[in-house]
């Protein structure tokens, strides 16, 4: 087959791979050490208490892929078999992305002073397969991160949807086509989502020790219990931390948008979009109040807006 005569996806596919025969392509080592600072930091933002890391100065496992992240100013040093891929097919129109799988492999902690490198392997690509969010490609690869001595600290598959947006209708804005992003129910939290329909923002609880818990579990983390209840928050909170969503685009959203983790005066922290104000203008403990916005006919999400004073 000559070039002249590849489709799109043929050339897609040939690309994959060819990354694939490439193997493991490792960077340089990470711009910074394993520090306790940054370790301090992690441990704050995910609420966790345990001090053995700081004390034994090691890294939660968690945080391999932290040490090695380049920023957004990448350099071509920074480039892994992945970026080839992922480009071509934001050039072939599949410009929308969702996470579908990660798997981690924990060898041992990394140790504070030892600088981490990491390894890219391009498994494959898959695809054109149709989906709820349109027609698009899965794409796999795999990252080892090493210390010193080149021994594996942590090891990491990760699998994207790269998928083409729809295009818009042209529709009017009432328009009542089935919003793309519908959240996943079922038995545990369909409790939730009638208290979204009433206007309620439920937070379940557990029926034996009445330990508040979000997001909703079969099993209470503090009593092993599997009654449940819930109550009925206040609808208020302050951002606990945020990002600004510009790129990739999302489907039946508009960029930028932003995500919030919400932390609640009932002593939980909850996820999602922070509406009725510029990005700009969202910062760290600023008060909101939950809001709740029909996206279709039977989609409604919980969002939150800047609480009036």
């Amino acid at each position: 087959m000559t070039d002249l005569d590849m489709s799109p996806g043929d050339e897609l596919l040939e690309l994959a791979e060819k990354q694939a025969a490439l193997g493991e392509v490792r960077g340089g080592p990470a711009a910074d050490p394993v520090n306790i600072p940054m370790i301090r930091h992690w441990l704050d933002a995910m609420g966790d208490a345990n001090r053995s890391y700081l004390d034994k100065g090691v890294s939660p496992p968690a945080m391999a892929q932290v040490w090695t992240m380049p920023g957004v100013r990448r350099g071509v040093k920074d480039r892994s078999p992945v970026d080839d891929v992922l480009a071509a097919l934001d050039a072939a129109g599949y410009t929308g992305v969702v996470a579908t799988n990660c798997e981690q492999t924990y060898h041992r902690p990394a140790r504070v002073g030892e600088r981490l490198s990491a390894a890219t392997r391009f498994s494959g690509l898959i695809g054109p397969k149709r989906t709820a969010l349109g027609e698009g490609y899965f794409a796999t690869w795999n990252v080892t991160w090493y210390g010193e001595g080149d021994a594996p600290v942590a090891e990491m598959m990760f699998r994207v949807l790269k998928f083409r947006p729809r295009r818009k209708s042209g529709t009017p804005a009432a328009s009542t086509a089935p919003y793309p992003l519908r959240p996943a129910q079922n038995r545990d939290t369909a409790f939730f989502w009638e208290g979204v329909r009433q206007g309620e923002l439920r937070i379940q609880s557990c029926a034996d020790c009445g330990r508040l818990r979000h997001p909703p579990g079969p099993v209470c983390p503090s009593c092993r219990s599997t009654s449940r209840s819930y109550v009925v928050a206040r609808g208020e909170g302050t951002v606990f931390s945020y990002v600004v969503h510009h790129h990739p685009p999302v489907p039946g959203r508009e960029t930028p948008f932003v995500v919030a983790v919400v932390e609640l005066p009932e002593g939980v922290r909850i996820v999602g979009n922070v509406v009725d104000c510029p990005p700009d203008a969202v910062g760290i403990g600023m008060e909101l109040r939950a809001t709740y916005r029909a996206m279709d006919d039977e989609v409604i999400l919980p969002m939150w807006a800047p609480r009036e004073s």
